[in-house]
């Protein structure tokens, strides 16, 4: 594809918006108009978004660059022309985004225009231009490769939106990457926020090769206005009044939504369950009303609240895993939201729930006090919550990750996530104004009877000021990126262990007996050395033990151990023994027929259940000594230990393991297996067998 379709392709979509691309205007000339010319440094796109700039200031191009060159400290040829463009289009967001945000959503002009901004990011020289055109093109001719058998799969569970749509629009379509979306949310966080925008892109273009394409954007953001207006509209818990700045972000149990339960004992009870960023209200379904609501505050951080999955059924019998208990309460909280298949319904509500613990824990632990903070927090996570309702919609067949869209549950279980969340803190902290372009601000120019005191106090005493808008974000995308790497890598690592989890018992099992076959190998050794079959070695290793216990060497033998181990890593690693041996193979072949195989398997779960009621024997006999069910025995167990504690307070403990050990290599030889009384032993046995166990009586429930 040559610059020349490049432009026109610009022309076109500038058509399609309603206004051509302004000329550069002439010096002397008004603001905003002159005649037809772009700057040969910039590439189409970018000019472009400096006419529409200017058209929206009202300015010329001239005095927009003047300015731009006026506050540039340093010249930065490399970045000059992303540079330009960041700063006109950070002037022009803060005019077209002080009113009526939904109106020019749902028109597509502020989608387009911030569209062309995010083009004009990534590609802002004719050189970036080239070099993505040319990159997109080898990335079409990739795609026309064989589908392998996991793309082929993947392709099934493609969604709706994107296979039934995408491909008539998104041909001709420039596209933007990953860094341009999370640089736009770090200057106007309504598509994503800057917190998560990595993975908020990657779960809106997991179906697209990682290139957002424009009806999708468009769409998205479309979607997110039609949530908010929802969201709005419904009606507030049967006897609750609301706070001021609480706002419901999610409600289902209603007539257009699908049922939700709540079960007390063997009883259940249908209703409306509704979540805001204070609190999770359930209104009982009533004959022609709902009853009035039970709340549950989640917004009291000194509250440790436990939620946890729930298998629940009908009279209170545990068949379907779709629900969620509240175990923290005084009165019990069982919520079932039936589903047919799969368990989406219920993850999104534990989700949900759990962001705005969160949220009221993160404000708590790093002490944000200041109402104008804590509301930018809340307004991070409603639009959060909206980003993950809009995608939702639009990606109904292969719905996103709720995590991949809430800031908080994704770092919560994110390795060293919470490094992020405790840099996000210290600059909401450093952060004395609230501007324009922050979430605050975007969630009211998404609102427009949702007034709230707060947002009115925000509003008055602290106006924006674009030459102050200065976002520390150097560090907090340094720990980003570290997290997502870690992530990265974790993933990695547990795809075997993810594998492994979905086996059944019997693979299970297996595979131990495969994993630990190397060590009972050991077995013969040792048996081979304390048996005295070669006397000189099993006196060499007994003397080698003892002169280590005698001279207390045990921590130089502890040390030198972990040498050998790191010896042994190191000469694998330099071997590369982890690529030669990139798995562990377990042979599971028997020679044994069907029948023999069921016949040992139930042979084998005897002898399990034997060593279980065996287990069960000794602690409840030790426990009959323990409480003096059987005096006798009792006395007996007291002056062994008695005897046993004296003899440990006076000798040298280095002196009682040199005895154990010398004892235990003598009671092998053949001399002691030859005076030994084997009526010793006996007695032993009749003496414990002889201990009365303390009865067990099992309570069955009745329903």
């Amino acid at each position: 594809m040559d610059m020349g379709t490049v432009d026109s392709q610009w022309k076109m979509q500038a058509a399609e918006t309603g206004g051509a691309a302004p000329p550069a205007p002439a010096p002397g000339s008004k603001p905003g108009r002159g005649g037809r010319g772009g700057r040969k440094h910039l590439s189409s796109i970018a000019n472009h978004v400096l006419h529409q700039c200017s058209q929206t200031l009202d300015r010329s191009v001239n005095d927009l660059i003047a300015d731009f060159e006026l506050g540039l400290k340093t010249a930065a040829v490399d970045s000059y022309s992303r540079r330009l463009v960041e700063f006109c289009s950070l002037q022009a967001l803060q005019i077209i985004t002080s009113h009526d945000l939904g109106d020019k959503i749902n028109e597509g002009s502020l989608s387009r225009f911030t569209f062309d901004m995010m083009l004009a990011w990534e590609t802002p020289t004719p050189s970036d231009q080239q070099i993505t055109m040319e990159s997109i093109a080898k990335e079409r001719e990739d795609r026309k490769e064989p589908l392998g058998a996991n793309e082929a799969v993947m392709g099934d569970e493609t969604s709706l939106f994107y296979s039934d749509i995408m491909p008539l629009l998104v041909n001709e379509e420039p596209t933007i990457g990953e860094d341009a979306y999370v640089w736009f949310g770090s200057v106007f966080p309504l598509a994503c926020d800057v917190v998560n925008a990595r993975f908020t892109f990657e779960a809106l273009t997991a179906t697209t090769a990682k290139r957002l394409h424009y009806p999708a954007y468009d769409r998205f953001l479309k979607e997110m206005d039609k949530s908010f207006k929802f969201l709005q509209k419904l009606p507030t818990p049967t006897g609750i009044e609301f706070a001021e700045d609480e706002f419901i972000l999610h409600m289902e149990g209603t007539a257009g939504t699908q049922r939700v339960v709540r079960h007390i004992g063997t009883t259940s009870w249908p209703g409306r369950l509704t979540l805001t960023n204070k609190a999770l209200y359930f209104e009982a379904s009533g004959n022609i009303s709902y009853e009035s609501a039970f709340k549950v505050d989640l917004s009291d951080a000194e509250v440790e609240h436990q939620i946890n999955t729930v298998s629940t059924g009908p009279f209170g019998v545990p068949l379907f895993d779709k629900g969620i208990v509240f175990e923290s309460l005084p009165e019990s909280l069982v919520l079932e939201f039936p589903e047919m298949t799969s368990s989406t319904r219920h993850d999104m509500w534990l989700t949900l729930i759990r962001e705005v613990l969160f949220i009221h824990r993160f404000i708590s632990m790093y002490n944000i006090e200041s109402p104008i903070h804590k509301w930018e927090v809340h307004s991070r996570i409603i639009l959060g919550v909206i980003r993950l309702h809009a995608a939702r919609e639009m990606l109904r067949m292969s719905p996103p990750l709720p995590s991949s869209f809430l800031i908080f549950s994704l770092y919560d279980d994110l390795p060293k996530g919470d490094f992020v969340l405790e840099q996000l803190a210290s600059n909401l902290k450093e952060t004395s104004t609230i501007t324009r372009l922050s979430a605050s601000y975007v969630f009211k120019g998404l609102n427009k009877s949702y007034l709230t005191p707060l947002s009115a106090e925000i509003a008055k005493d602290h106006e924006p000021d674009s030459s102050s808008h200065k976002q520390p974000l150097a560090s907090l995308e340094n720990r980003i990126d570290q997290v997502k790497d870690e992530a990265r890598e974790v993933t990695a690592a547990n795809v075997a262990v993810d594998g492994m989890k979905e086996e059944g018992i019997t693979d299970s099992i297996l595979v131990l007996v495969g994993l630990v076959s190397p060590i009972s190998k050991l077995r013969p050794v040792v048996q081979q050395i304390t048996s005295w079959e070669r006397p000189l070695v099993t006196g060499g290793v007994l003397a080698v033990i003892l002169l280590i216990i005698y001279n207390e060497w045990i921590g130089y033998m502890l040390a030198t151990s972990l040498m050998l181990a790191v010896g042994v890593m190191v000469w694998a690693r330099q071997r590369k023994i982890g690529k030669i041996c990139s798995e562990v193979t377990i042979d599971t072949s028997s020679d044994k027929t069907t029948m023999e195989s069921i016949v040992e398997a139930q042979q084998s779960l005897k002898k399990v259940h034997e060593y279980i009621k065996t287990a069960n024997v000794v602690i409840l006999r030790l426990w009959s000594i323990a409480l003096a069910k059987s005096p006798k025995h009792t006395e007996t167990m007291i002056w062994m230990l008695t005897g046993i504690a004296v003899a440990l307070a006076a000798i040298p403990f280095k002196y009682v393991l040199i005895g154990l050990t010398v004892g235990g290599f003598v009671a092998n030889t053949r001399i002691m297996k030859a005076v030994s009384n084997p009526q010793g032993g006996r007695r032993w046995r009749e003496w414990w067998e002889s201990i009365p166990a303390v009865p067990v009586r099992i309570m069955k429930s009745e329903l």
